[in-house]
């Protein structure tokens, strides 16, 4: 984990010059950034032709490796739409959602997942597999996890669903609450795919971890039974990809939320 954090550091140092050779490469006038995630850099641009923009730069690593690919299989449709790409830099040019507010925000966010995540379910073909993503959590992230409870929970899960699943469909493994945005285009787009193969069912997994929509034991249960009953998922299997993912996405230190809702999916029966 301090290698990696050296790593983004290191990257981090020379994202300015990384945004001049792109403005440069893609004839864009650069703008106010968006707030900085870890491993990325969001800047507001605008185009040759006066259009807005996006221009994204991020630290290479495997997550993100096949967003440009995601944003291309899905061409506009419920994502934002990838103007260009340059796979060297990591960097992506992407359609500007305006006004950019966050699902959250809306009155029914879970009706707008139920209409956006059948049309994001494409052909997966050339996707990194959860079946794979799902070894590394086991190999790699899991065994940081103190809590001995919750981490066999999680290795249980994983062990179980992995080799069952049903058909793969390309998934947004972070489809939360802060990665779909209020748009002209269309009234919601996903952003920030972290793009994997595997069943549907995994689809819930984000989504019901998604505190910013309500952090409680009934908040979380609803998300759970809504998404599964809308969209016809069969609830143990995507109770049991939340609990594992969330697991092996809750960090070091761990995300007390991350933690609290596995908790709560493991007390329902």
């Amino acid at each position: 984990m301090a290698d990696e954090l050296a790593q983004i550091a290191t990257w981090r140092a020379g994202v300015a010059e990384l945004v001049t050779d792109c403005c440069e490469l893609w004839e864009l006038r650069a703008g106010e950034p968006y707030i900085p995630g870890v491993c990325g850099h969001v800047v507001r641009v605008t185009r040759a032709d006066g259009s807005p923009a996006v221009l994204k730069v991020f630290w290479p690593h495997h997550e993100a490796e096949q967003e440009a690919d995601a944003l291309e299989r899905w061409a506009g449709d419920g994502a934002v739409r990838l103007y260009a790409r340059d796979d060297e830099r990591s960097a992506l040019l992407l359609e500007r959602c305006e006004p950019g507010i966050f699902l959250s925000t809306h009155r029914d966010p879970i009706g707008v997942f139920v209409e956006l995540l059948p049309r994001l379910w494409r052909s997966a073909d050339g996707f990194r597999s959860l079946a794979d993503e799902a070894a590394r959590w086991i190999e790699d992230d899991l065994p940081t996890v103190a809590d001995e409870f919750l981490r066999d929970a999680a290795v249980d899960a994983l062990r179980d669903l992995a080799p069952t699943q049903g058909e793969q469909v390309l998934l947004h493994q972070d489809l939360h609450g802060e990665n779909v945005l209020a748009a002209k285009r269309e009234p919601w787009l996903a952003i920030d795919p972290k793009p994997l193969a595997g069943e549907r069912e995994f689809s819930a997994a984000p989504i019901v971890r998604s505190s910013e929509l309500g952090h409680s034991k009934r908040d979380t249960l609803y998300r759970l039974d809504r998404i599964c009953a809308e969209l016809d998922l069969d609830r143990d299997r995507a109770k049991g990809w939340t609990i594992a993912q969330t697991m092996a996405w809750s960090g070091t230190p761990m995300i007390e939320t991350h933690l609290q809702t596995v908790r709560w999916l493991l007390e329902d029966r």
